[in-house]
């Protein structure tokens, strides 16, 4: 508890924290917000037969993510860049504590941003659809909230997965380069490949699958099992950044 507590302090005492927590709520939901904005008028021509109102609310997500990440990886590299971490480690020298506490410091922050994050986000974009006179979703749909809940989980992965990358690396510049080839770069590549494997790679790279967990129409992978997978990803590389952390940090 008292390693929680002092990475607590650490973590609201960052001017960062609280940067990038704004960030990623009012990035993501004005990004959300271009993206309809910008197709609104050819959805009034024609509405697409996959058009999914839940979906187009939360496009911004593809760069929120980002955010999220940086927001997890800044809890270990702006100790590595202040040097601070070397009295960190000699005050907590079992690893995988230590790593234990930032996870669930980052998560519990994340978990607030991203409430905040998709329920504005949602918000927002239901409200421009319904002033386009186009289909908006209700909460009173069950698939509504399932996305709705998925899209939370799915930010807080990804401040996970910053955490790990920060710790893999050490660098904030270098977790930023890993988060936007997993989260960019390969998805869009992906579907290039040749047969199966493009096939394979553009459905189940660990992001595009988790992705899909907070659509409600033309997901192409079940939501459930693709918030799975996203998991796994998460979990194997937390695995990879705890036993970085226990071996090449002594």
């Amino acid at each position: 508890m008292n390693l929680f507590a002092s990475e607590w302090i650490k973590a609201r005492s960052v001017r960062s924290t609280w940067v990038l927590a704004a960030a990623t709520i009012a990035v993501t939901a004005v990004v959300s917000l271009l993206g309809i904005s910008g197709l609104s008028t050819d959805w009034q021509a024609e509405l697409p037969a996959d058009f999914d109102p839940v979906g187009v609310s939360f496009k911004g997500i593809l760069v929120g993510q980002l955010l999220m990440a940086m927001l997890g990886a800044q809890a270990v590299t702006s100790e590595y860049a202040s040097g601070q971490i070397i009295s960190t480690l000699a005050i907590a020298p079992r690893r995988a504590r230590l790593f234990a506490a930032k996870a669930l410091v980052t998560i519990s922050v994340a978990a607030v941003v991203a409430v905040v994050t998709v329920a504005a986000s949602f918000a927002a974009g239901q409200a421009t659809l319904a002033v386009a006179g186009l289909p908006t979703a209700t909460m009173s749909d069950g698939e509504t909230v399932r996305a709705l809940t998925c899209a939370t989980a799915y930010l807080v992965l990804s401040a996970v997965l910053g955490l790990a990358f920060g710790v893999l690396t050490r660098s904030s510049s270098g977790a930023l380069a890993i988060v936007v080839t997993v989260s960019l770069l390969v998805p869009a590549l992906a579907p290039g490949l040749p047969g199966i494997v493009g096939q394979f790679a553009g459905t189940f790279w660990p992001t595009t699958a988790g992705q899909a967990s907070y659509t409600v129409v033309g997901s192409g992978v079940p939501p459930l099992l693709g918030l799975a997978v996203m998991a796994v990803f998460t979990v194997w590389m937390t695995v990879a950044a705890v036993t970085t952390l226990r071996v090449r940090d002594v």
